[in-house]
């Protein structure tokens, strides 16, 4: 796709990451949620690597973003890449943008051997729904996400 770029992010990149994943929370209606800060981004990315991002950019202007880590799946023994965030800018969308940032991350994936790559859709999010069906990708309907935070967690690590 000409004009269209990937970067690594650096450290100097920690408030435009903070920029997108505040774009992202209103897009999902949950811009209540976001509690991250500039310096627990730096600190968690950069300092204890624990995620990467990566920016797609368009004639040198960054037009999107995706944040990922490594999880690991015992029944292949192989890391896999979790995509934890992923957002292209309102107008940059439906110009092949999103599927290239996605093909750039499958391209990562298998560079460093990973068995499969995998992250969550919202269930009302039916834009982004038909474009990863579109891409191949399956929906996991066998499995269902719990989670523990906040007090929860932090009640039931005090145990441990």
């Amino acid at each position: 796709m000409a004009g269209l770029s990937f970067r690594r992010a650096t450290r100097e990149d920690t408030p435009l990451i903070l920029s997108f994943i505040r774009q992202l929370a209103e897009y999902e209606q949950m811009a209540d949620q976001v509690v991250a800060t500039e310096e627990l981004l730096e600190q968690e990315i950069f300092d204890r690597h624990g995620a990467e991002v990566v920016f797609a950019a368009a004639d040198g202007q960054e037009i999107g973003f995706a944040l990922y880590f490594y999880n690991f799946s015992t029944f292949l023994g192989r890391a896999g890449l979790y995509l934890e965030d992923l957002y292209v800018r309102p107008e940059y969308r439906g110009k092949g943008f999103g599927k290239a940032l996605l093909q750039h991350l499958a391209h990562i994936a298998c560079e460093r051997g990973c068995g499969r790559m995998e992250w969550w859709c919202l269930d009302w999010n039916r834009p982004s729904i038909d474009f990863y069906l579109s891409l191949g990708a399956e929906a996991m309907t066998d499995w269902t996400v719990y989670r523990l935070s906040g007090n929860t967690l932090s009640g039931l690590g005090a145990d441990g």
